[in-house]
């Protein structure tokens, strides 16, 4: 039997696209395996979001290829820059075509090379009807859309998602019931922007939020990144879905900059007046908020002045986390065509920031010590004990717990990543 191992990277999207594939190839009559050694051919399901991902997705499948594996190149890089895929892989397909996977190694098997990398308009599956393997756990990712409405002067992942396709509310809520009914504990909402889910089939985030919580039983819902300009556009249903105690107290919301002209270069659609708005009508109504903003630092055109700009946003704010990128151009964005900063001032404003988010982190983080806090253990944790999240999705470490219990702790110590604490 044809062994086969898939090895993903990036979002969480990513993983519920390899799910995907691994129950299509299992029914296929595949051999799936744990380790690419012991595999026939090694899927990557790729990323492509920033330069050195793409660079790194390059050097792994070349040196699979190198070690004797036959591989397929699947994710966002086809799209993104297939001239980044080393020749001698074994097949491509496209992120709108996963449900070829089989097909792709059978081809492949057969002498053959089958490359899928047809646009959303031409083939755009439902992937929520395609089958996805049980792996088990407390967390199961269930993506509700593909694509986004966003126009991003920098951003490279809508060549491979497209434009917007909502996935049904009915085949969403389907999923949730029969994760729950497997034995998960958390559902995590996945999409390239959550924020824009259902504006094309007449629904919206709020309205789905709604449905899933009225399932009966004992879970959570993390909802994933939300662009600024369409929460804006649902903001007062969307926080009374929040106040939901199904939902965690945790909001992605990225700003990319403090700077309205860079904003504005940056083609976002909002203005930092607007995301300012968003985060106080949240922490109005939902106290201990969890915010986590993302950051792009070193865009082209941003002065000394544009960068002192988001420094003093993130001070006003004081996110509980800060995701901070350095700007890198990608193929074919409008963005890659103007003049580039130097590489070392981009280096040293990541740096200052990082410096500063950490430090806000912490401080907030402190202000957890002595709480008493609910948990869903998660399980054995990277860094010892048991990791858990908290009601708001701060990760917390523990001496003890089972997967998928929810437990109370006391919270007595702080850093500026996660939280450690002791069940009462």
């Amino acid at each position: 039997m044809t062994k086969v191992h898939v090895e993903t990277y990036g979002c969480t999207r990513n993983r519920a696209d390899a799910e995907m594939m691994e129950e299509l190839l299992v029914r296929a009559g595949y051999e799936l395996v744990e380790s690419p050694e012991s595999a026939d051919y090694v899927v990557v399901n790729t990323c492509a979001v920033k330069d050195p991902t793409e660079r790194h997705m390059s050097r792994r499948i070349r040196e699979l290829i190198d070690a004797g594996k036959r591989v397929i190149a699947t994710g966002c890089l086809p799209h993104v820059n297939p001239d980044a895929i080393d020749p001698r892989v074994s097949g491509i397909l496209g992120v709108k075509s996963i449900d070829r996977i089989a097909e792709a190694i059978s081809v492949a098997e057969g002498g053959g090379r089958l490359v899928s990398l047809e646009g959303w308009r031409e083939r755009n599956p439902d992937k929520l009807e395609l089958p996805r393997l049980w792996k088990g756990g407390v967390a199961f990712v269930i993506p509700i859309g593909e694509g986004c409405l966003n126009g991003c002067t920098y951003c490279a992942t809508r060549f491979a998602r497209g434009v917007l396709k909502s996935y049904r509310p009915e085949l969403i809520v389907k999923w949730v019931k029969e994760a729950l009914a497997r034995g998960y504990r958390e559902i995590q909402l996945s999409s390239e922007d959550t924020g824009c889910y259902g504006f094309d089939i007449g629904t919206n985030l709020a309205e789905l939020l709604d449905e899933i919580t009225a399932i009966e039983g004992e879970f959570r819902v993390r909802v994933g990144m939300m662009n600024p300009n369409h929460a804006m556009k649902i903001l007062d249903g969307l926080i009374d879905a929040y106040l939901d105690g199904k939902v965690y107290k945790f909001l992605h919301l990225p700003v990319q900059s403090g700077d309205n002209e860079v904003l504005r270069r940056m083609g976002r659609g909002y203005t930092v007046e607007e995301f300012e708005e968003i985060v106080r009508a949240f922490r109005r109504k939902i106290r201990d908020l969890n915010l986590n903003t993302d950051v792009i630092v070193g865009f082209p055109g941003e002065d000394d002045g544009a960068f002192e700009n988001t420094v003093e946003l993130v001070k006003r704010i004081r996110p509980d986390k800060v995701n901070v990128s350095r700007y890198s151009p990608r193929p074919g964005t409008v963005a890659a065509r103007w003049k580039q900063l130097p590489g070392w001032k981009v280096k040293e404003r990541s740096r200052a920031l990082h410096r500063l988010r950490l430090r806000i982190a912490h401080e907030i983080n402190r202000g957890y010590l002595g709480r008493e806090v609910e948990v869903l253990v998660h399980g054995a944790g990277e860094k010892g004990g048991t990791e858990g999240r908290t009601f708001n999705y701060k990760e917390i470490i523990l001496d003890s717990g089972e997967a998928g219990e929810f437990l109370r702790a006391r919270v007595d110590w702080a850093g500026s990543t996660y939280l450690r604490g002791t069940l009462i």
